[in-house]
């Protein structure tokens, strides 16, 4: 629901894991496969004499520093941008307000309900229920308007159906009160939280 790019973290992960997958497997050739040693060491040092050669050849006249190293600076100030970029966009999409409208009834104004309003409120009435080990509930814009996504973990033996409708319950009595139908998504999952709490199960 949120603006994290999924696609993007995940082909970069992918792109990450199989550098260090074939970097390891490098590794563990040069330590035990002599041939594979000797092909390096010949392979590093024309490459190296090439680079070498290159930084003799972009040279400022008459200085010893080749512009190459500016290009590298540059180079890496784009890479720490590109990275500052991709981390700023990680978790976007919260919202603050559930409801922002004009109201043009007998007092004319403007309608403000925070987001905060309805996610304490859903804590609040799942907080106490024996058959959930936990609920989170949190504000995002979705297409432009704002929804709640609401993660409920439920103990062991709870039918997860039933689980759904009552928590849809609690929605159409908060968008009652609020006077606005806003969209829902209900995740219900589980974990060691769930199957190893010590409060009583609902089977």
């Amino acid at each position: 629901m949120n603006g994290t790019p999924r696609i993007l973290n995940r082909l970069l992960i992918g792109i990450l894991g199989v550098k260090l997958l074939v970097i390891g497997g490098l590794l563990v050739l040069l330590a035990t496969v002599p041939a594979v040693g000797r092909w390096w060491q010949g392979w590093s040092a024309i490459i190296w004499g090439g680079v070498r050669g290159l930084f003799d050849r972009t040279r400022f006249p008459g200085q010893t520093m080749s512009w190459l190293w500016i290009v590298m600076a540059l180079l890496l100030l784009l890479v720490i941008a590109l990275m500052v970029a991709w981390l700023a966009q990680q978790g976007k999409g919260r919202a603050n307000l559930l409801v922002a409208e004009d109201d043009a009834g007998e007092v004319p104004g403007y309608v403000r309900i925070g987001g905060g309003v309805a996610e304490q409120a859903l804590r609040a009435a799942l907080a106490d229920r024996p058959d959930l080990a936990g609920a989170t509930v949190a504000t995002y814009e979705f297409k432009g308007e704002p929804a709640l996504r609401i993660r409920v973990q439920p103990r062991q033996g709870v039918a997860p159906h039933t689980l759904a409708a009552e928590v849809s319950g609690l929605v159409e009595a908060l968008d009652a009160v609020v006077g606005k139908r806003t969209p829902v998504l209900i995740h219900i999952g589980s974990g060691a939280r769930s199957r190893f709490g010590r409060a009583e199960r609902v089977r």
